[in-house]
């Protein structure tokens, strides 16, 4: 069974808040959306079904430290492979508790990023918790086998330097290939930044980052996914900045994609 669970904390972002609404927005498209509950490989995405919804985390007001825990502590209890789980964010700050966790049941975990970013910062604003840099947390930690980032449009120096240092797999945008679909490891982690997209197909996001993926090339590359995923964060959609719900169905429409692969794989 798919565990769904939501994270709404954003306290941990550097430019705009609002992406804590997500979660709440894009379960919305579900009901309120106009699209079905199907993937496009046939798959019935509903609650009871495929997956058991787990609702939302209170986590207040919680500063970054505390927050951390209490994600950290969550996640572990939910935790029973081979059941899987994907958490609706929130910031990509999320991601460093969820994954830790996973770490534990899955202590050869890999990683495959969608983002415009590396989020490898080693302490971005004097913020170790700050959602650009939560990758960094992760490779420090040595439980990674291996990370691999896809549409990465934004290098600093720093950041390259850090993904050196990692030996993290880089696919950038200024040299795209989908060669790296083929190399994939299990058990998988998808952890997935909507800022990935271009921001014609995604603007409900708080960086706007043009010289992204279309919508139909980022399903394509999940649907070609052949590996075991054990779990996925879909993260940094910001309702506030959304048109006519447009980023808010694509991250809906992602979610099924996601599950459907998680069911086949």
């Amino acid at each position: 069974m798919i565990h769904l669970l939501g994270i709404p904390y954003d306290k941990n972002s550097s430019y705009l808040q609002g992406s804590a609404l997500a979660p709440t927005k894009i379960r919305m498209m579900d009901k309120e959306g106009s699209s079905n509950r199907f993937s496009e490989y046939g798959d019935e995405i509903s609650e009871g079904i495929t997956f058991r919804d787990l609702g939302d985390m209170q986590l207040g007001d919680l500063e970054p430290a505390g927050a951390f825990k209490t994600i950290r502590e969550k996640i572990t209890g939910i935790l029973n492979p081979p059941d899987q789980l994907i958490c609706l964010g929130g910031d990509h700050s999320i991601s460093w508790p969820v994954i830790d966790a996973f770490t534990a049941a899955y202590p050869e975990l890999h990683i495959l990023h969608f983002d415009a970013h590396t989020d490898l910062y080693h302490n971005f604003e004097d913020n170790p918790y700050s959602h650009a840099s939560p990758f960094a947390r992760l490779m420090e930690s040595g439980k990674i086998a291996s990370l691999t980032q896809v549409g990465i449009r934004t290098l600093t120096a720093h950041q390259r330097k850090q993904a050196e240092r990692f030996g993290v797999n880089m696919i950038e945008m200024k040299a795209f290939s989908t060669d790296f679909l083929n190399h994939l490891k299990s058990p998988l982690y998808i952890s997935l930044d909507m800022d990935v997209l271009d921001p014609a197909f995604a603007p409900g996001v708080s960086h706007h980052e043009p010289g992204g993926f279309s919508t139909r090339e980022l399903i394509d590359m999940i649907q070609r996914i052949k590996s075991t995923v054990a779990g996925a964060d879909i993260v940094e959609y910001n309702p506030a900045r959304d048109v006519e719900n447009i980023t808010a169905m694509a991250a809906y429409k992602l979610f099924k994609e996601i599950a459907g692969v998680m069911m086949r794989s």
